[in-house]
């Protein structure tokens, strides 16, 4: 684990040395179109022709009464009383995203995930499935047969999986049926909205767009959103815009950030980050607790009953930590190389960077996601 950390850190260091004070991009890798998006779709279905490893009827029932109102649509009614248990079908949900400026007809990929209890979806096809938006409106059919990235077998009460098997995928499984009209075309202005929020980004794309188009073509309205003046004739904005999309732009350095990831014990930091000078003490602490059976027998001829205890060993152990200095680091490579010197774990790393952060040695935001 500290090798990794090691490793880690050194190409912090790397990129530290080699990141310049500001960063060229085109306005189509800070900003997006206002109103151009995708937009999701998602669908209840039913999973056929598996291999035994469906859902269990009795524990999800819904499954049963997904096929009996499926086999009513073909005409095949049962009679009452009679209570359905395949182990072949699974009832899933079926998710899609919906791309901007998408015609009937179009292919889309769809994912398709177990909400039941079936133990694998491989082998199976996805029946015809309607695919809904945010209004309720069907935007696309899905069929096909599953992609299941994963493999699974058990006996004897041993069992063996690869990856993952109540999840998969249908490549260009589902037909758009019904477009989404976009705002694209509507109006005398269009807008640019910033993946980030950032004065001196928004700045810096109006002054592209105003020294290429002219001036008082582009206003930046906030941190966010830039205003451009677009030709009214749909030809000549697509035209405009693919022109605007390429533009270089200068965007100045992040606002300094660490992100924190708690589950894995990730760490990034972006070369904004500098720290002040401090002290930190850093050590371990572990506890072990071990549990020994204690079978305690009777005696010869007695009445007794053969009993199992158990004894309980409970052991403290705290390593000591000494106190180290870290001078101020003005540079991403002077902080990595003060975290490296701790010799601390990501996952004590985690617990030191919230500490300086409280302390107000680090000059930076830290984020935990």
């Amino acid at each position: 684990m500290k090798n990794r950390l090691v490793t880690f850190l050194a190409l912090l260091l790397l990129l530290g040395t080699t990141a310049g004070p500001a960063l060229a991009a085109r306005i189509k890798e800070v900003a997006a179109v206002a109103g151009v998006r995708s937009n999701p779709l998602t669908g209840y279905g039913l999973v056929v022709g598996l291999d035994g490893t469906g859902d269990q009827t009795t524990q999800a029932p819904f499954t049963g009464q997904s096929l009996q109102a499926m086999l009513q649509q073909f005409g095949v009614i049962l009679p009452p009383g009679v209570t359905m248990q395949p182990r072949n079908i699974a009832a899933v949900m079926v998710t899609a995203q919906l791309p901007a400026f998408a015609q009937p007809g179009q292919q889309l990929d769809v994912n398709v995930s177990s909400i039941g209890n079936s133990k694998s979806l491989r082998g199976g096809t996805l029946i015809a499935t309607p695919l809904r938006g945010a209004d309720g409106q069907v935007y696309a059919i899905a069929q096909g047969n599953l992609i299941v990235g994963g493999a699974g077998a058990s006996a004897g009460g041993s069992k063996v999986q690869i990856n993952h098997l109540s999840a998969g995928r249908v490549p260009a499984g589902a037909l758009v049926e019904r477009s989404v009209p976009t705002p694209l075309a509507q109006g005398d202005f269009i807008q640019f909205d910033l993946n980030s929020n950032d004065f001196a980004t928004a700045r810096a794309v109006a002054q592209a767009i105003n020294k290429a188009k002219g001036a008082g073509m582009a206003q930046a309205l906030d941190g966010r959103v830039v205003r451009v003046k677009a030709p009214l004739d749909a030809n000549d904005r697509v035209a405009f815009l693919a022109d605007l999309e390429n533009l270089p732009v200068d965007t100045a350095p992040a606002a300094a950030r660490v992100v924190v990831n708690a589950r894995t014990g990730s760490v990034v930091m972006n070369q904004s980050v500098t720290l002040a000078p401090c002290a930190v003490a850093h050590g371990s602490l572990s506890v072990t607790i071990s549990s020994t059976p204690i079978i305690s027998q009777p005696g010869p001829l007695s009445s007794g009953q053969t009993t199992v205890a158990e004894k309980t060993d409970i052991a403290i152990r705290q390593e000591p930590g000494s106190l180290i200095q870290m001078p101020a680091g003005t540079r991403l490579a002077d902080v990595v190389k003060a975290l490296n010197s701790l010799g601390a774990t990501p996952q004590d790393l985690l617990a030191i960077l919230q500490a300086l952060k409280s302390a107000g040695a680090l000059n930076a935001e830290l984020e935990v996601i």
